[in-house]
This record gives C-alpha cells, structure tokens and sequence, in this order.
C-alpha cells in the first residue's frame, strides 16, 4: 500500500505542478470588491468619557489604507502640533502631540480618507468622538462654501467656529471647532457645545488656526450661528420583489441645524504697496514691478543719464504696477548699466502711503555682440548664399523688416476689426500708405476707416470700419509704411477677408429679475471664458451676433458702479460683490434668438453654476469614471486570457 500511496502522491505533486504552471491567470475575471472597510471597534470606544490618552487605535474588518491623512483627516478641537496618524494593517492609530483640554469633545473627522487596501474602496463620512469631561457636545453645524467670483465647490478650505464673537477673534485666536470642505465645497462641522458663534473659512497658510495673513483666502459669515437639533422622521420601505411593497417603518432620527450655511470665498486687495522686481532683459527696455495698483507714475531721474524725454513708458495691465520703459535714445540704451532712482508711494508699517526713494543700477542680460561674433555671423551668411546659388534657389532679401502681427480672420465678424500688434513701440506711421478696399461687383473700391492707437498696448493698432455682411474686403500696407521705434521698418501686408452674413448668427436677450439697479451680466464660453459684457438696463441684458455654440451667463451686482467685479474686506465687513449664473448652458443655433427669462434669486447660488461648466468636479464622478474604466481593463483583460488559454489547449509544457 505504501508504494501505491508514494505513487498516487507523486502523480498528484506533477499533475499540481503541471497546472499551477499553465495556469496564466483566472480566466473568467470575478466581481470587484466595491464594499467599503466596516469599522468593527476602538480604544477608546466610541462617545467615550473621561479620556486621558492621547493615543487612539480604531479597527476595521479588513486591510486598510489611508488617503491623503493630512489633508482630508480633521480633528477637532484643532491640534498646533502636527498629530501622528498611520494605517497599520487593519487599525488606524492617532498619536495626539497637544495636551488634552479639559472637558473637551474631541472629534476625529475622516471624510473619506479611509480606503481598503485592494480597491480602494472608501468609507465615507466616517468619524470619532470622545470625551475629556463628563459630557459629550453633540451638536453639529453644515453648509457649502463656493469661491465668491465663480461660484465654484471649493474643495480642501478650513471651516472654523469662534465663540468669542468679537471681530478680532478671526484675527488672533485660533479655531474652536474646525471642519473642511469636500470636493462639492461641503462642510460640516461636529462636537459643538449649545451657545452662538461666528462661523469663517480659512486658507490656512501658516496653519495657526487664524487670519494672520493678508494672502489667506477666507470666508465669512454677517449672521451669528445658533446651533440645534430636531427629530425627524424618514421611512424604509421593505420589498418583497422589485413591484411589491412588503412593509413601510418609520424611523426617528436627530437632525442638526442649521445644514444651509454659505458661504463665499475671496481674497483681499493686497494694499501691501513696493518695488517688488526691476529688470533689463535687452539693452533697449527696462522693466518696473509693483504689488499693488497705484494712481500715479514712479518719479525716475537718471544719475548716468538725462531721463527726460528717454521713454517711451508701456504700462501693461493699465493699473501702474507693471511698466515698462522703452528706451528712445541709442546713447542711452547702449550704456552696459543703467543707474537711477526711483520714487513711488510705499506702504509702511501702518498701511499708509509714504514716498520712498530706491536707487538702482540695471545691467542688460542680453549683451550686445562683440565684433567677433558679428564677423562669425556675417561668414556664416555668406556660407548659406553660397549653398543656396549652387542648389538653384533664390537668393534670402538681407533686408531686416520689423515684425508684426496682424489679426485679419478670413472670416470676419460683423463687429469685429482688424489689428497689427508690433514687438516695439513704433516712432512713425505714414497713414497714407494703408488702404482698405470694399469689393463691389469685379472691381475693389476704396473703403474708409479709422487707424487708432490701442488704449491698452502701445505695440497696437487698430483699423475700424463698417464691414457690410456677405462682403469682401482687402487690406493692405506698403512697404516701409511703419517704422519701429529702433530703425526697422516693415514689410509689405496684404490680407483679404469677407464679411459673415447675418444668417450665421444668433442672438441671446436675457431678461433679468431679482438683481440690482446696478449690474452687468458676462456672457460666458462653456469653459467660463468671459466673451462680452453688456450693463443691465431696465432688467434686459441683449447679445446680438453670436456665433452658433454653447453659451453660459454670469450677472454682478456692481454695488459700487465701477464696471467690474469687487472682492470683499473683512476689516470693513465688506462682502464680496453678488455673483449669480444662469443656471443653463444655452445652445445657440445660427440664425435663432433665444430670449430666457432669468430671476437671480429663484435658486440657492450653490445649485445655480451647470454641472457642466463647473471646473471642480465631484471626487465620486471620478472614482465611477477611473473604476468604469478599471472595470473596461479587467474585460480586455479577460479576453486576453480566454485567447490564451484557446491557443494553449493540447500544448505540452516540460519542467
């Protein structure tokens, strides 16, 4: 029998091996695991009192991993010093590093942080609390927090509770309670005692808990927050099959309020006014740098040059904290290092604008060539002549011509116009040698126009004229028509184009209830782009001469009338200017009019921007989309190995 066994045994141990080696994978796939980790207990257990350790261990029903613990994991009272938080095979432990407080209620928020080590799988809305006292504070307070301008979800900003209601407490005391916002810019905030605070959102960048830096982004709310409770009733239903009702239970629950707060985000005006860059990049331009907005020029004076009459000064962003400085004169500009001073209005200690005075000494990083590398460049020249004469083609103009770029589409728009964007100031134009041409039958004949030089870039021009629909038109300079402010003058320029037709557009007439007197309302791409700007008149906001697409809306109450969108203050309890959207996305269709009636009030602003032109997407679309696509891969995956395992039938394998 021993023998026989032996045999058996080893037929047995070569007909394993033999399948374990052509056994590739598992052909027919299986059910992904999509069952979150269940929590099964923890020291110390849940809603514990009187709790004097500072290490908490928490245990779950399977392998599990954690997500971004730092920044998804929140935990209240907030902690100064960073705690220690790490999975460890099916535990999660927390080592706090603060001393405990007192009859306090500690809460250990984890959003979904919590994951299976296989799938991934999170446990959502998971959390913590336990006691230093003799009572656990219960209360729990909700809401959304959106970026004031767009109304976008913020996603990852602190949400913080102050009893102390004095103004200052935002401003030196850290939070009490704190919460942070979820990808749809939800927040909730638990373990609060019954009393009223304020409520603010914080950007914490120096993470202390308060608004200690004017760069912070923050939130804040102008009514006091009363927390409270009430029952509530919600029904399972119970069923028999997928069409039959078995039983219907009520069920009482608590539920906190209030769940609706909102609120919006801004940044403040950084009035923190200085130098913050110059530099030279070429020989002929230098450039000013300031970090806030000013109302009058810098007052430059030369110390190894005569500053009068040496610039040509382009200020960027039309605000005087970008300049640039345009040298006219070659003896100037072909000086090695510049030397000046500088006077502009400072903000000291106490945010008052003082002059102050820097002297500076700017030196070109493009240096010019030295006669050598000229020489290098001429031979190199002559080398290219000389390959192109013997190859038979013409021979390059050694002309230098000035470049320019000139914006004349093919198509153009009815309310359009054409533009030329130099790479230098130009010193003279000859308006004479510019012509625009209207073709009438077979023939062009001269059209007028309007040659202006653009109100916010000294490199621009703009041509103006009343372009008929349907219509061609030529435009064309001569040649040296345009001299750049360093000696190149330009080339000759021929663009034609036509006229759309007005059947190839649309029109959008909004008319709008609820808002301010005065508003403005930006007519938006579906990426958010701001396309046109009309003011409100009498409740309608009219867009003639679309273009067929998708179209969005977005309306300001310009509360203080000066035509743009204004951040809030908290210093002053200054809201941020009312953001409201058209909650649609409009697909206009060429030669259609689209008038919609819009009330900006008639729902909440967190429901109001589409889903479709939201930036911020819910984490949950992309965890279905990476696991649809998860899901894709094991498909194609099997395929591959049903062929495999069709093509390896009746092989033999040797070992």
């Amino acid at each position: 029998m021993k023998p026989l066994f032996r045999r058996l045994l080893g037929v047995a141990t070569i007909a394993a091996v033999l399948y374990s080696c052509a056994s590739v994978g598992r052909i027919e796939g299986g059910p992904i695991d999509e069952a979150p980790p269940r929590f099964i207990g923890g020291t110390p257990t849940p809603d514990a009192l009187h709790v004097g350790k500072k290490k908490i261990v928490i245990e779950f029903d399977e392998f599990i991993k954690l997500d971004k613990p730092n920044e998804k994991i929140v935990i209240s009272p907030p902690q100064v010093q960073q705690p220690e938080i790490k999975a460890s095979g099916k535990k999660v432990v927390i080592t706090l590093q603060d001393t405990l407080k007192a009859n306090t209620t500690y809460t250990i928020d984890f959003g979904d942080a919590i994951q299976d080590n296989n799938e991934g799988n999170p446990l959502e809305n998971f959390s913590y609390t336990f006691s230093t006292g003799a009572e656990l504070d219960t209360m729990a307070v909700s809401g959304t927090l959106l970026n004031a301008y767009n109304l976008e979800p913020v996603k990852g900003m602190m949400v913080g509770l102050h009893s102390n209601l004095e103004d200052s407490a935002f401003l030196k005391l850290p939070f009490e309670r704190v919460g942070r916002t979820d990808s749809r810019g939800r927040f909730s905030i638990r373990g609060i005692s019954p009393g009223k605070y304020h409520i603010y959102g914080l950007q914490d960048a120096d993470q202390n808990f308060a608004f200690s830096q004017p760069t912070e982004i923050i939130a804040f709310h102008d009514s006091i927050i009363i927390p409270s409770m009430e029952e509530r009733m919600h029904q399972d239903t119970v069923w028999i099959d997928s069409l039959t009702i078995d039983t219907i239970m009520d069920h009482k629950y608590t539920h906190f309020l209030p769940d609706d707060i909102l609120l919006r985000s801004f940044k403040e005006l950084n009035f923190s006014q200085r130098l913050a860059k110059s530099e030279r990049l070429t020989p002929q331009k230098f450039s000013l740098y300031f970090t806030a907005p000013a109302d009058t020029l810098p007052l430059l004076k030369g110390l190894n040059f005569d500053e009068r009459d040496a610039f040509i000064i382009e200020q960027t962003t039309g605000r005087n904290d970008t300049l640039h400085y345009w040298i006219k004169d070659s003896l100037v500009y072909k000086q090695d290092t510049l030397k000046m001073s500088v006077t502009y209005l400072y903000a000291d200690s106490l945010k008052q604008l003082v002059p102050r005075t820097d002297t500076l000494k700017l030196v070109s990083k493009l240096k010019p060539k030295t006669e050598k590398e000229k020489e290098k460049e001429r031979e190199e020249k002559e080398k290219e002549k000389e390959k192109r004469k013997k190859k038979g083609e013409p021979e390059k103009p050694d002309t230098e011509f000035l470049q320019v770029d000139v914006y004349a589409p093919s198509a153009m728009d009815v309310y359009d116009y054409i533009s030329l964007t130099f790479t230098e100031p130009l010193a003279s134009v000859d308006t004479a040698a510019i012509h625009l041409k209207q073709k009438v039958d077979t023939l062009w004949q001269d059209l007028s126009f309007e040659f202006v030089h653009d109100s916010l870039d000294i490199k621009r021009y703009n041509v103006f004229a009343e372009w008929q629909p349907g219509e061609s038109y030529a435009f064309e300079v001569d040649s040296t028509a345009m001299n750049g402010l360093y000696g190149l003058f330009t080339d000759k320029i021929k663009k034609e184009f036509k006229a759309k037709k007005l059947e190839e557009y649309g029109q959008i007439f909004f008319n709008v209830h609820g808002a301010d007197s005065l508003a403005f309302v930006e007519l938006l791409d579906a990426q958010d782009k701001v396309l046109r700007t009309v003011p409100l008149v009498d409740g309608k906001a009219d867009f003639y001469f679309l273009n067929p697409g998708k179209y969005g809306a977005r309306l300001i109450n310009d509360t203080n009338g000066n035509g743009v969108w204004d951040t809030g203050n908290y210093a002053d309890k200054r809201q941020p200017e009312m953001v409201y959207y058209y909650p649609q996305v409009l697909d206009l269709k060429a030669n259609f009019d689209l008038t919609q009636d819009w009330n900006v009030q008639e729902k909440p602003l967190d429901k109001q921007k589409p889903e479709e032109m939201k930036k911020q997407k819910p984490d949950e679309d992309k965890k279905n989309k990476n696991k649809n696509n998860q899901n894709s891969q094991n498909s194609r995956n099997n395929s591959s190995n049903n062929r495999n395992g069709n093509r390896n039938s009746g092989r033999s394998y040797s070992y």
